[in-house]
């Protein structure tokens, strides 16, 4: 991470962290924890998506820290999280570092508002029946993501025969290959493949630097699970209220994906397709994914000042946040631009 500061400037440079801890898998695995923000604020978790890591968000949590605890963390592989022997591979174990994490930065009963985006997004619907997801959650939001079919639906070389189209990209996004320096060359393809028309020189800058950081092995790896994803069994057990939002022009998960995932949620209360945008949506728009943030906070997690839980060290009384609350309105989509 230190190195990526000195290369990423203004607000897609990672801020320093109030805190870092390290959350423990159920395989041992070891993850690497942000807190960010006062300690006494409403709590906010966010889960980066495949060869990304905590830097990825660092526009949103600049923008959140300002009044919420943040809570960011590196996926088994990525950034500062040791990768995993060949059999740490999985949704499941997703669902497990999640576990860890909340565990690890949460009190005991305390709620939060849990974000996704890509890979961060199918770890939460893979933990959508885990009892810390089900104690901790108090609304969700999955950002350009999709639950199954990936590579099929995948559009970055639109071949029109679903087949043929299915094939190249299990081979493009598996490959082994060194993504190399970051070139001029590299940050076109980058751009093209993840990112709208709009996004600036400095946004992708920032994402070619923390995608050119994953480890060849490590991508690879994720690559195989997501090319083999199934996770629509588990919407219908995400029963928090939950927000998706997806850029309209992500090649990676199309919109499609997202219009499915809404069918299927039991309690979604809201779906934002942005205009323009591609998969890079946190750092495209973030002042769209802080937004939505924000809203599920006020709406589901109004603190009670007169219940408190106490702090992991037992020296202090942190407020407990409100049981979410059920929708009482069908999703309504809403297009913005960038």
């Amino acid at each position: 991470m230190s190195r990526l500061m000195h290369v990423v400037s203004g607000p897609y440079a990672p801020p320093p962290a109030a805190r870092e801890l390290t959350a423990v898998s159920a395989d041992g695995a070891w993850l690497h924890v942000e807190v960010h923000g006062s300690e006494d604020a409403p709590a906010i978790v966010l889960a980066h998506g495949w060869t990304c890591s905590t830097a990825f968000w660092a526009p949103v949590v600049r923008a959140l820290a300002a009044d919420h605890r943040v809570v960011v963390y590196d996926q088994r592989g990525h950034g500062r999280s040791p990768a995993p022997g060949p059999g740490g591979y999985s949704t499941s174990a997703l669902a497990d570092d999640l576990e860890a994490v909340l565990g690890a930065a949460l009190a005991p009963g305390e709620r939060a508002v849990l974000a996704g985006h890509s890979m961060g997004g199918m770890t939460l619907m893979a933990a959508a029946d885990r009892p810390a997801l089900r104690d901790h959650a108090a609304a969700v939001l999955l950002c350009s993501t999709g639950s199954s079919g990936l590579v099929s639906g995948t559009m970055v070389v639109p071949l029109r025969r679903e087949r043929i189209r299915a094939r190249v990209h299990r081979a493009l996004l598996g490959t082994r290959a060194p993504y190399g320096p970051v070139t001029p060359l590299a940050k076109r393809i980058l751009k093209y493949a993840t990112m709208g028309r709009a996004s600036t020189p400095e946004m992708v800058e920032a994402c070619a630097r923390i995608v050119h950081a994953c480890p060849r092995t490590v991508r690879a790896a994720w690559a195989h699970v997501l090319g083999e994803l199934d996770l629509d069994a588990q919407l219908e057990r995400l029963t928090v209220p939950t927000v998706v939002i997806a850029g309209t022009a992500d090649r990676l998960t199309p919109a499609v994906h997202a219009r499915r995932i809404v069918a299927a949620l039991p309690n979604c209360v809201g779906l934002t397709e942005l205009a323009g945008l591609g998969h890079m949506t946190p750092v495209e728009a973030p002042d769209a994914v802080t937004g939505a943030i924000r809203d599920l906070v006020r709406d589901h997690l109004a603190v009670r000042d007169h219940l408190a839980v106490r702090d992991h060290d037992g020296t202090r009384d942190r407020p407990t946040a409100a049981p979410a609350v059920p929708a009482e309105e069908p999703a309504k989509v809403k297009e913005e631009t960038s």
